[in-house]
C-alpha cells in the first residue's frame, strides 16, 4: 500500500491572473423569436400563511404604572372640564341666555323683588373656580380608585387566574 497524497501542494510563487473581461449581454431576441403570449411566471406566489394565534393570560397589573397612567389621564380630563365650563359659560353669555333668565325671574317675582341677576350667582370667575375644584377632586379620586382597582385585580387574579386573551396575527 502506497500512501500518496492526491492533493497537490499550492505553489508559493507569485500568481498571475488573466485580465478581467466585462460580462457580455445576451443578444436581444428578434421579433420573430419573441413569444406572442405573456411570459410564464418564474416564481409561484407563496401560499397565504395561517393566522397565528396566541392565548395569553393577564395575571398581574403593575399598580405603579396604573397610578401614573390614571394620573395623567385624569389631569387631562380635569383640563378639559375647566376649559369646557369656561367655553359653555361664554357661549351662554353671548347668546343672551343670562338676560332671558333674568327677565323670566323678574316676571315670576314681580317688580317688588328688585330684579334678579344670575351673573351675581354664576359669574365667569365663580364658574371657573368651581370647575377647577371639581377637576382637582376628580384627579385625586380617579387616581386613587384606579390604583385600588389594580390592587384588587391582582388579588382576584391570584384566586381565579386572571383574564384570558386570544391574540391573532392577521
Amino acid at each position: 500500500m502506497s500512501t500518496s497524497n492526491s492533493n497537490p501542494r499550492p505553489s508559493t510563487g507569485p500568481r498571475v491572473s488573466a485580465p478581467a473581461r466585462p460580462p457580455q449581454r445576451p443578444a436581444a431576441p428578434s421579433a420573430a423569436q419573441r413569444p406572442t403570449n405573456s411570459r410564464p411566471a418564474l416564481v409561484k406566489p407563496a401560499p397565504k400563511a395561517k393566522a397565528r394565534r396566541a392565548r395569553l393570560l393577564v395575571s398581574k397589573i403593575d399598580p405603579w404604572s396604573v397610578l401614573k397612567m390614571a394620573f395623567l389621564l385624569s389631569v387631562a380630563l380635569g383640563i378639559v372640564t375647566v376649559v369646557a365650563s369656561i367655553v359653555l359659560w361664554t357661549v351662554l353669555d353671548l347668546t343672551g341666555v343670562f338676560e332671558k333668565v333674568n327677565s323670566l325671574m323678574t316676571d315670576i317675582q314681580g317688580s317688588e323683588g328688585g330684579g334678579f341677576d344670575l351673573k351675581k350667582f354664576a359669574s365667569l370667575g365663580q364658574v371657573a373656580s368651581f370647575a377647577t375644584i371639581i377637576a382637582v377632586v376628580n384627579v385625586v379620586l380617579l387616581t386613587a380608585l384606579s390604583m385600588l382597582s389594580a390592587v384588587l385585580y391582582n388579588i382576584s387574579a391570584t384566586l381565579v387566574g386572571g383574564i384570558g386573551l386570544t391574540l391573532t396575527d392577521d
